[in-house]
C-alpha cells in the first residue's frame, strides 16, 4: 500500500495536520501563552476546521475537546482514503478503533518530541527568550512536575524525562498491533 505516492502524500499531510490539532489541544490543557507566535500560528491553522465542531460539541470541564474529536475524524478519513486507494474495504468499527489508537499514538509522539526538545534546550540554551523553547517548557513543565512528585531529582539530576520516555515506549509497544 505504501508504494502509491498518493497514499504517501495523504498520510504525510494528514498526520502533520493531526499533529497540529493535538498540539492545539495540549497548548490549551497546559494553558500555554496564547500570545506566543507559535500558539497563534497553531490556532490560525486549525480554527477553520475546528470552528464548526466547536459550535456543536460542548466543553468538558471548561476544556474544548473539539481538536481531539476532529483529530479522530481526520484520522478515520485518512485511513478510509488509504484503504480506498488500495481497493480494500475496512469495517466501520475497525476504522474507529484504528483511528482512535492512531490519534493516541500521535499524541504520545508529540509528548515524546516535546520532552526530547526540552531536554536538548535545557542543555543548549536553558534561558532562551525564543518562542519555541518557551512553548516547549510550558508544555513539558506540568509533566515533569507530575513525575517529580513520585521521583524527586537524585543528586541534582532530574530523571523524569527518562521515566516519561520509558512510559511512552511501553504504551506505544502495546498500541502497535492496532496501528495502520
Amino acid at each position: 500500500m505504501d508504494s502509491n505516492p498518493f497514499i504517501l502524500l495523504i498520510r504525510t499531510l494528514g498526520e502533520l495536520y493531526i499533529f497540529i490539532m493535538l498540539l492545539r489541544f495540549i497548548l490549551q490543557i497546559v494553558k500555554a501563552d496564547y500570545y506566543n507566535p507559535i500558539s497563534q500560528g497553531v490556532i490560525r491553522v486549525t480554527q477553520p476546521v475546528i470552528n464548526p465542531l466547536q459550535k456543536i460539541v460542548p466543553k468538558v470541564a471548561n476544556i474544548d475537546i473539539s481538536p481531539i474529536l476532529m483529530a479522530i475524524i481526520l484520522k478515520a478519513i485518512i485511513l478510509y482514503a488509504i484503504y480506498a486507494l488500495a481497493n480494500h474495504l475496512i469495517a466501520l468499527p475497525s476504522l474507529s478503533i484504528y483511528a482512535l489508537v492512531g490519534v493516541l499514538n500521535t499524541f504520545l509522539d508529540l509528548i515524546f518530541y516535546a520532552v526530547m526538545g526540552s531536554v536538548i534546550i535545557s542543555w543548549i540554551a536553558p534561558d532562551s527568550p525564543h518562542p519555541a523553547p518557551q512553548l516547549l517548557l510550558q508544555v513539558t513543565t506540568p509533566i515533569y512536575r507530575f513525575i517529580g512528585k513520585a521521583l524527586p531529582p537524585i543528586g541534582g539530576f532530574d530523571l523524569s524525562p527518562i521515566i516519561i520516555f520509558i512510559a511512552i515506549q511501553i504504551i506505544q509497544s502495546q498500541l502497535r498491533p492496532f496501528i495502520i
